[in-house]
């Protein structure tokens, strides 16, 4: 238990410091937030075909309301928690990737409700879009992200116990 939390918390560590990089901002972060808000504004389009998005942007075309997704607003925390406790815990690499692929799946697919319903929630109000933005969201993609590695971990194949066969004593 001990080496898993110490490999947990170096891979934390490790990811974490990775994301701050320029480069890996320049070419990692900032284009995958654009594929975000892209593929979010087309999302909305099929209910609401005035709204547009420009780089990270999603924008009203006919109202003064824009969301701008910034870092800590992607997914990528939520990822980062995932994939360390995946990586740092004893499977085989076929079920880590499995594992990295569904939780990709289900934490961006939960950010990309959590990015819709904020343009949405902001065009109503300010206060609810604060108050759901800071405290309700960011919790729900951390809890998502740590249900699916309990769930992963359910999943894994169980080693069998050895049994015994030592004689008995008289």
């Amino acid at each position: 238990m001990l080496g898993f939390f110490l490999r947990f918390c170096v891979l934390l560590a490790i990811m974490f410091t990775a994301r701050v990089l320029k480069p890996v901002q320049e070419w990692v972060t900032i284009p995958f937030t654009a594929l975000l808000a892209d593929v979010s504004a087309m999302i909305i389009k099929a209910f609401d075909s005035e709204v547009a998005s420009h780089g990270v942007i999603i924008y009203s075309t006919t109202k003064p309301w824009a969301v701008e997704i910034a870092a800590g607003c992607d997914g990528i925390e939520g990822l980062i928690i995932l994939f360390s406790g995946i990586l740092a815990f004893p499977a085989p690499w076929r079920y880590r990737l499995i594992g990295m692929l569904i939780g990709f799946v289900a934490v961006q697919g939960l950010n990309l409700v959590r990015i819709i319903s904020l343009y949405y929630l902001g065009q109503w109000s300010e206060t609810a879009f604060e108050w759901f933005h800071l405290y309700l969201w960011q919790a729900l993609i951390i809890l998502d992200a740590m249900v699916v590695w309990l769930l992963w971990l359910r999943y894994l194949p169980r080693k069998p116990r050895s049994t015994s066969t030592a004689p008995a004593t008289a």
